[in-house]
């Protein structure tokens, strides 16, 4: 059984997809833990599963490598297999990557190496391309630029804002992550082969 922490920053509509796949007996994955570097709404989903949740807030520390120090104690803590960045939107130091690579992934809103940071689905719509896409990565010290685990096409429709493209790029990415967990925890996928 893969143990995961979950790393959120907002509402957390990955987090609730992947507590809803594990409430499955045979899903070989479950969460033990969710923090945020903020009170994030997706708290409320951890909480209705009676999953223990923990918060690192930036604005805490005097320095970056500082947070970064505290958020890999609370992570590693929970000795979990893999850490899913899930909306999580801040970049994380270069000392807690490497501490814990590769078993960091995170889902990104574009189809890598397109459109990457934080504006993914409206860099897209600027460039006027015909579809995006949606992506999970293991995580490196780039933006976005780690190994592709799993990535899919979604066309950009006529009259597409950046709230109804994202909108239907969020099912293809809650998709694609619960079937990389699936495919780690039954050793299809090595992340140390990618």
């Amino acid at each position: 059984m893969l143990s995961l922490v979950v790393l959120i920053s907002g509402g957390g509509s990955n987090l609730r997809a992947l507590l809803d796949a594990s409430q499955d007996a045979e899903f070989p994955a479950r969460v033990v833990a969710v923090g945020a570097d903020r009170d994030a709404d997706g708290f409320a989903h951890a909480e209705e599963y009676g999953i223990p949740t923990f918060s690192v807030a930036l604005s805490s520390f005097a320095d970056r490598d500082a947070w970064g120090e505290e958020l890999l104690a609370q992570v590693r803590s929970w000795n979990a297999d893999l850490i899913v960045l899930s909306g999580f939107m801040k970049l994380l130091p270069p000392d807690f990557v490497d501490a814990l690579a590769p078993n960091v992934i995170n889902t990104h809103p574009a189809y890598l190496p397109e459109f990457p940071g934080a504006h993914g689905v409206r860099d897209a719509l600027a460039a006027g391309v015909a579809q995006t896409g949606a992506s999970v990565i293991v995580v490196d010290n780039g933006v976005d630029s780690g190994p592709i685990i799993s990535q899919e096409r979604v066309a950009i429709e006529p009259g597409d804002t950046e709230s109804s493209l994202h909108e239907r790029i969020k099912p293809v990415e809650r998709r694609l992550l619960i079937q990389a967990i699936l495919d780690i925890a039954n050793s299809r996928i090595d992340l140390k082969d990618l």
